[in-house]
């Protein structure tokens, strides 16, 4: 992986703690909205991280691909994955 660890596995560990907090929180029954919450900021986290995966991915593995053919594959990797997040 090509993106920086000092950016995305702190995120990462970060999302891990607030997903057991959320665990935690339907465990003691806490009230429906204060687990949205919770949820929507976990999730905040996430696509965080996926852009700074995606953009090593652009700034890396696209830029110096070796043909151009392999070029386009990377991208198409990319719009394919991106179909997948904005359904």
């Amino acid at each position: 992986m090509k993106a920086e660890k000092s950016k995305v596995a702190p995120l990462l560990k970060t999302a891990r703690g607030q997903i057991d907090g959320i665990l935690n929180m339907i465990e003691e029954g806490r009230y429906c909205i204060d687990i949205s919450h919770q949820l929507m900021a976990t999730t905040a986290l996430l696509n965080k991280a996926n852009r700074e995966v995606l953009s090593a991915h652009l700034k890396n593995c696209v830029r110096h691909a070796r043909s151009e053919q392999e070029m386009d594959e990377k991208i198409d990797e990319l719009i394919e994955i991106m179909g997948k997040v904005l359904k």
